[in-house]
């Protein structure tokens, strides 16, 4: 062998066992590109010809085995033949080791995704560390493509067709202790142990646990994976439109048509890759990857040393901040709206968060009382959706503490908070301590300039209230809807409205009419007097029971669909511009990205600005 390579290390024991260490040069973590899948593979092909007792690929990096592929590369997949030849590269160096006439063996410790996993398939076992880093899985599906590297065949042959489908068609990443359940590694240790285990393994060469016979059989014959890939088809159809995401359609149907030919399999595989490469939607999707990472880096989960958050507030969002932050480690305590009530908590706590009423004299008194008695340093934290910081902070006497953090609702299934700060006066230090906190728990961070309404809400509101205007003028609201959904976003207008409130809604229209040109329809007024306030009510834009939508009467209506988009996002688009304009975001890119993470808007688009269908 060659006395070194670029990005491996090489060496072997006294056991004759060969240890190939990936270390990918200039990276933090492991990526794949044709430069290391060719010392992989100058790798292989020498230990097929000296024949060691085994083989164990490790990784270099702390931060994990292998992150999959370097996405900074996608632009270079200008073309389907770049992108095919790409993947029959991967596809061979994996075939490579997975036809090494001796065990072979992938010690995981941190990530092991895409492509990274799918070389560790072509391995003979795999050795996970359960420390809370290690995550597993095939995400090419988020990226708009799926496994290409014969991640879609082996994935089967080991998990079975069900097990394997799930982890492709979600692109969840699941821990080690989930891995081991399902027979994705052969062992999860403790992160001491997983050297011995790794090379106790492979000196054991333990027999090859396949999936039962019947899921063997299942994937052999073609009517067998039709009636599945139809059951799979149907239910990934009910959050997924094909129209929007292709790529996981297309891995049922390279399977439905191949699975029980592997080699033909392998060849469907890579050209069906390569096609969803250039496709819009796959770049679209890797451009909002690149935004999660750049709201990630915003914040370091390292330097927050926070451990006691007491919050103010115990309705539907101050219980809901509770519950995530215990669910992320932390000592949590909450109490209702008190101002002029003295809570011990607040003495000890190291942050604060205020989800009270949207009122801005309440707001205003509740902090004076709590700057009062809370410790110095303690981070006094409002998730105020539409009121400027600077106005709840007025009373203060170090108005620069009080910052904005609006946890986007709903919590649980939004990953966006808004970090508002009033930019005539603030602390860049206490800023960044909040980025740190947002980071530590596991939220994706967004700083801007305080303003009525922050970004999120700001955008949002135009969008909402020009639904309700469409009904007022007599489209039912079910076809408002049902375009918006056809779009992408998550929501129609009316659902929206119906799942905030009315009153909300309007009170939130109210305040943001005050310091702009939007106009509150008059509908809304009416509804609300009239005691319809949404889902909360039994009753809005639509009727409900057990908050669930009571069936109507077929909607009907014979206008233009496509004119009815352009007409309900036409008013977002622009208050879109007119927050760059006023610089409340630093760039587009972060008003992209606090559309969608925190306002659903479909990603597979983008952007809200550069869409041409808006």
């Amino acid at each position: 062998m060659p006395t070194s390579y670029r990005h491996l290390h090489l060496a072997t024991d006294s056991h004759q066992v060969l240890w190939v260490t990936l270390e990918v040069q200039g990276e933090v973590s492991n990526l794949l590109t044709s430069d290391v899948l060719d010392e992989l593979q100058h790798v292989a092909n020498v230990a097929r010809a000296q024949r060691p007792r085994g083989l164990i690929l490790s990784s270099g990096k702390p931060s994990g085995f292998i992150a999959g592929i370097d996405l900074k590369r996608f632009s270079e997949f200008n073309t389907s033949a770049a992108a095919l030849a790409f993947s029959t590269q991967g596809q061979r160096v994996c075939q490579l080791f997975a036809d090494l006439p001796f065990p072979t063996l992938a010690l995981i410790d941190g990530f092991c995704v895409g492509g990274g996993l799918e070389l560790a398939l072509a391995l003979k076992y795999r050795v996970a560390s359960n420390r809370p880093a290690t995550r597993l899985g095939l995400p090419e599906v988020k990226l708009g493509i799926h496994p290409g590297f014969g991640g879609s065949v082996r994935s089967v042959a080991t998990l079975g067709i069900f097990k394997a489908m799930k982890l492709m068609l979600s692109g969840e990443l699941i821990s080690a202790a989930q891995a081991r359940a399902i027979g994705l590694v052969d062992a999860c240790v403790d992160p001491e142990q997983l050297r011995d285990t790794s090379l106790h393994t492979l000196l054991k060469a333990p027999r090859y646990r396949r999936p039962p016979w019947y899921l063997r059989i299942l994937n052999v014959f073609t009517p067998a994976r039709q009636l599945i890939g139809l059951k799979l088809r149907h239910d990934l159809a009910q959050h997924t439109p094909e129209a929007h995401y292709p790529a996981p359609y297309a891995l049922l149907q390279l399977w439905e048509t191949h699975g029980g030919n592997r080699n033909a399999m392998f060849a469907a595989e890579a050209a069906s890759v390569a096609a969803l490469v250039t496709s819009p939607t796959a770049q679209q999707l890797v451009r909002v990857f690149f935004l999660q990472n750049r709201l990630k880096a915003l914040g370091n989960p390292a330097n927050c040393s926070a451990q006691h958050v007491h919050i103010v507030g115990a309705g539907t969002m101050g219980s809901d901040i509770a519950a995530w932050c215990t669910q992320r480690g932390l000592q949590v305590s909450v109490q209702n709206h008190t101002a002029d009530t003295h809570d011990a908590n607040i003495a000890t706590a190291d942050v604060i968060i205020e989800a009270i009423t949207e009122n801005r004299a309440a707001k205003q008194q509740l902090f004076i009382a709590l700057e009062r008695q809370a410790k110095p340093d303690a981070l006094l934290l409002s998730n105020t959706s539409s009121i400027p910081i600077e106005d709840i902070a007025s009373g203060l006497r170090e108005p620069q503490r009080l910052l904005g953090l609006h946890f986007c609702s709903p919590l649980f299934n939004m990953p966006l908070v808004e970090i508002a700060y009033d930019a005539h006066a603030y602390d860049h230090s206490l800023l960044l301590r909040v980025l740190a906190f947002a980071r530590r728990l596991d939220k994706l961070p967004l700083p801007l300039q305080s303003s009525p309404g922050f970004l999120v809400t700001r955008l949002l509101m135009p969008y909402l209230l020009e639904g309700i205007r469409l009904q007022q003028q007599g489209i039912p609201a079910a076809i408002i809807d049902q375009a918006a959904r056809d779009f992408g976003m998550q929501l129609g207008p009316l659902e929206l409205a119906d799942t905030i409130g009315l009153d909300v809604c309007q009170h939130i229209g109210d305040t943001l009419a005050r310091k702009s040109q939007l106009d509150v329809p008059l509908t809304l007024y009416h509804k609300v007097k009239a005691g319809k306030l949404g889902k909360k009510s039994g009753e809005g834009f639509y009727r409900y029971r057990n908050g669930k939508i009571l069936q109507t009467e077929r909607a009907t209506w014979n206008g233009n669909l496509a004119l009815l988009q352009s007409k309900l996002l036409a008013p977002l688009r622009q208050e879109a511009r007119e927050c760059l304009v006023q610089k409340i975001v630093e760039d587009a890119d972060l008003l992209d990205a606090a559309m969608i993470f925190g306002a659903g808007f479909p990603a597979f688009r983008g952007s809200i600005l550069h869409d041409p269908q808006v």
